[in-house]
């Protein structure tokens, strides 16, 4: 199985603050990974490092090395890497524009022809399971869809330049048991095509939809393997007492 992201030896620090410690990891192709751990362990700060965010932090200290596809990230100009490894973040951003605009915003920096653009963003709303619901509104503004639908949004707009990867940051933290299921539907159905990594507080949804999940504690990477065995037969301690909910 082609690991298409990796890091090695990948530390993080903020002035005196080491936040991420020499993380040894590999993320499989077309695989769902989660990303577990008790809050402030770092997993935020891990995903914005994957694709380059957390470079322009200028407080931010990074050691070790990213490699997309074999090649360190270092070596990869940003656009390029922003391209090939989307971001959605916890609460859902759509810029104040239509539905439409927040679609097209993407396409028309990378320079996609208008007619082009069309019929991608159909083809990602449809994939998102959004387009059926808003395709009489695009030209009303983003901001007014629920918050379920917004989040679905920001992930047709990532998907809309063709990402290899896409990171997401707790996207169902504040969406009901309904939304949820729908992102979790679709990431599912997502993975034929993009490689996945998703940081969850929710156990239950890493249980569910991760093929693979990586457990952290105060920075540091405790147990990555097989999401089946991550939660029925942990090899460390620590991660059997926080699937337990013994502390968390």
């Amino acid at each position: 199985m082609l690991d298409l992201l990796s890091v090695e030896n990948l530390s993080v620090r903020f002035h005196d603050q080491k936040v991420l410690r020499n993380i040894n990891a590999s993320f499989k192709k077309n695989k769902i990974t989660a990303i577990i751990g008790p809050s402030g362990c770092g997993k935020s700060t891990l995903l914005k490092t994957l694709n380059t965010l957390l470079m322009e932090d200028h407080e931010a200290n990074i050691e070790g090395k990213i490699l997309f596809d074999n090649e360190n990230i270092d070596k990869i100009e940003k656009e390029k890497i922003r391209q090939k490894i989307g971001m959605v973040f916890q609460n859902p951003v759509p810029f104040p524009l239509s539905i439409y605009k927040n679609m097209e915003y993407a396409l028309k920096y990378y320079g996609v022809k208008k007619d082009e653009r069309k019929m991608i963003i159909e083809e990602k709303l449809k994939v998102t399971g959004l387009y059926e619901e808003v395709k009489d509104s695009l030209n009303k503004s983003a901001l007014k869809l629920s918050g379920g639908q917004q989040q679905r949004l920001c992930i047709a707009r990532a998907l809309s330049i063709e990402p290899e990867i896409l990171l997401l940051d707790e996207p169902c933290s504040s969406l009901d048991v309904k939304n949820t299921k729908n992102i979790e539907h679709m990431l599912l159905a997502l993975k034929d095509q993009y490689t996945i990594i998703i940081v969850t507080h929710n156990l239950f949804q890493a249980s569910r939809i991760a093929d693979e999940t990586l457990f952290m504690l105060d920075g540091e990477v405790i147990e990555f393997d097989l999401t089946e065995n991550i939660f029925n037969h942990p090899k460390e301690q620590r991660t059997k007492e926080y699937v337990m909910g013994i502390y968390g």
